[in-house]
């Protein structure tokens, strides 16, 4: 996620606020365990005797794929412009935009100035990103995250101004600056410029209710898709909506407020990212990036245990706007004021879209971190696993088991909060453990576990990864995949074996599953549980692509694995669906000024994986400037629903409007599955 606010990513902000320490002669794994012939790029022997087959195989798996492939569609060239492409025989069409009411009584939107705080609470959110269609006995309601506000876009008054105070500023010196050099005395220093857009508490108010999650009814019609405005299961969830915290935290000191005195009850979701769904048809949307909501307005005295907190999970101490300046305009928000706020953010969330008067749960047994999405999947015995990641460089992947057995039509309430919790470990020898989050192997009690997650992680040893952003499961096999996105800082500093570290000061050192220093590109690590059971603490693993640029890197392992060319190289894989076929559907934000190491890969795309063959093909590119975040289907797989965040062009409404998020809709034209 890049935050618009700042031209930072909400890592480079959390790196410049929090320098990580560096640990010295350490003795990291260099890339012995992995070369492009390491990979099979898609095909992997699990099991009693299984080896990694080599590169000739992958030309032959390559060249048979070529001949039968399992996709409907001619792979897309890169594009570089302002809009979305699709492949021949596709076409694609808005489906709701940031702004669009989601009631008839909503304030209109502006093309050219935005929303006003009043009344955006009634209209779809901004930054579009996890989405997931659920459908009963033919009703249709399309469920969206809504990740981040952007100041420049929306505050538009509020940008006019702060130009102004600028112009005045250098005119100022400017004057002053003429009058030194005509007197011949000392010039003036060049004066500080503002850049906190955020200035009052409508400003605040706007940005808190365009995040969060947007409930809404649609139905396809002769026309396409549309938005069913005023439908009774219309609903907008964002900052200030009451919630409920469960599990094992609930009820902790630590949860305890000004606000809500007993810990078990809490005020808005935030920064919402990747989604995921349950078997019995609720909605889970998930907290990541929720640090930057806070800040403080003088000294904070806290102990010594939320103060480390505050270090590992990036919230600020210093006395300064920050980046949103929430705090400057709502106490809530100022840790000074209110130390165990963000305690209350950094969760999975659970909603149900079908009762809008329901209270959305926070389940503080899956962990608090940056959660990048939720994938679920079911043991034999019918427990539920829950795979998550921690958005952040060098830190850990998760899986949560049920204590219960999922019953259809059955009581689910304790199913995501009564289990165990686990990190991943990923070994050089393609095997893996889950291991238990539990106060024993951890040294700390259940609560703090599900409070400072990131902590437990580190005192077990669990894997520093490179980001870990949307985990799937493959309906069609036992097994999981997870994006890990990038990672500047991965491996030495210098030759005398320095080592860059996460937040909590675990070495993220060069291994098998990360193998490369300075990681732009990203891979997606594949993993099968062991006995074909979900619940199983022990794994086989293999990479199923590096990404990587065959062009500017003629070989090595930033050409990328085998199944990386010239005609579908990417960088920064990030959003990740697996259709019910087993395709896999791969998103990508990152780099797209197409230039350098990114030469050639154009705007940010979506790619279809065959897991069997390794097969890879471009199917969507994105708006410059965009990312494109979001997947569903509808039940017929006629239709494909797709995130188009933050464009950087004037998307989708064309020149001289602003560039604005939205959810498009992809069919064929003959009316055939898509993909």
């Amino acid at each position: 996620m890049k935050d618009l606010t700042t031209e930072l990513s909400a890592d480079e902000w959390d790196e410049a606020k929090f320098p990580r320490a560096e640990v010295q002669e350490f003795d990291r794994v260099v890339e012995r365990a992995i070369s492009r012939r390491g990979f099979l790029g898609g095909t992997l022997a699990f099991g009693s005797g299984a080896a990694v087959m080599g590169t000739a195989f992958l030309k032959a798996t390559t060249a048979h794929a070529a001949q039968d492939s399992r996709f409907a569609f001619q792979q897309l060239a890169p594009q570089t412009d302002g809009t979305v492409h699709v492949p021949e025989g596709y076409s694609w069409k808005t489906l709701v935009r940031w702004g669009d009411p989601l009631f008839s009584d909503a304030p209109e939107f502006d093309r050219t100035t935005g929303h006003p705080a009043q009344g955006s609470d009634r209209v779809f959110g901004e930054n579009t990103d996890g989405m997931e269609l659920f459908n009963r006995r033919g009703v249709e309601l399309l469920v969206v995250n809504s990740e981040y506000p952007n100041p420049k876009v929306n505050l538009t008054e509020s940008v006019a101004a702060l130009e102004e105070r600028n112009r005045v500023i250098m005119e100022q010196y400017n004057e002053r600056r003429t009058a030194a050099e005509a007197a011949g005395t000392e010039l003036p220093p060049e004066p500080e410029l503002e850049d906190q857009i955020v200035s009052s508490a409508d400003d605040v108010l706007l940005l808190q209710q365009i995040q969060g999650v947007s409930v809404m009814e649609v139905v396809e019609g002769e026309e396409g898709w549309s938005v069913i405005v005023d439908s009774p299961y219309n609903r907008r969830i964002h900052h200030n909506t009451p919630m409920v915290l469960d599990g094992p935290a609930a009820g902790h000191d630590l949860l305890k407020t000004a606000a809500n005195a007993t810990g078990t009850r809490s005020l808005g979701t935030f920064n919402n990212c990747g989604s995921g769904r349950t078997p019995w048809g609720t909605y889970l949307t998930c907290e990541e990036n929720f640090n930057g909501y806070f800040g403080t307005s003088s000294e904070v005295a806290t102990d010594d245990t939320v103060m480390a907190g505050y270090q590992r999970y990036g919230i600020s101490t210093d006395i300064e706007p920050g980046r949103y300046n929430y705090h400057g305009y709502d106490a809530r928000f100022d840790i000074s004021r209110n130390p165990n706020e963000p305690h209350r953010a950094g969760y999975i969330i659970e909603i149900d879209p079908w009762e809008p008067e329901s209270t959305p749960v926070k389940h503080t047994a899956l962990g608090r971190f940056k959660h990048e999405n939720a994938a679920y999947a079911l043991t034999p015995a019918g427990r539920v696993v829950v795979y998550m990641g921690d958005d952040e460089r060098g830190e850990f992947m998760y899986k949560w088991v049920s204590r219960d057995v999922y019953v259809p039509g059955g009581d689910t309430s304790t199913l995501l909060s009564e289990g165990q919790l686990h990190v991943a470990r990923f070994d050089d020898d393609m095997t893996g453990e889950w291991v238990a989050l539990t106060p024993e192997a951890t040294g700390m009690d259940a609560a703090r576990i599900a409070i400072f997650t990131r902590m437990a992680g580190s005192a077990v040893g669990a894997t520093t990864m490179d980001r870990p952003e949307w985990i799937a499961v493959n309906p069609t096999a036992v097994e999981g995949y997870c994006c890990l996105t990038n990672n500047s800082r991965r491996g030495t500093l210098a030759e005398d074996g320095s080592v860059r570290t996460n937040a909590g000061g675990d070495p993220m050192v060069v291994n098998a599953v990360n193998p490369r220093e300075t990681n732009r590109y990203g891979q997606i690590v594949r993993w099968r549980p062991h006995d074909d059971d979900h619940g199983a603490t022990t794994f086989d693993w293999d990479l199923y692509v590096m990404a990587g640029n065959p062009t500017v890197h003629q070989n090595g392992l930033y050409a990328g694995t085998a199944n990386i060319n010239a005609g579908n190289m990417f960088n920064s894989p990030d959003g990740m669906q697996i259709d019910t076929t087993g395709l896999i559907w791969i998103q990508t934000d990152g780099d797209d000024d197409n230039e350098g190491e990114f030469a050639g890969m154009g705007n940010n795309q979506m790619l279809a994986g065959d897991p069997v063959t390794g097969e890879i093909r471009r199917f969507l590119t994105g708006p410059k400037g965009s990312e494109v975040t979001g997947l569903t289907w509808s039940a017929d797989r006629r239709t494909m629903f797709v995130g188009i965040q933050h464009p950087g062009a004037p998307f989708p409404d064309g020149e001289g409007a602003l560039p604005r998020s939205a959810v498009i809709t992809v069919k064929r034209n003959d009316g055939g599955l898509v993909g």
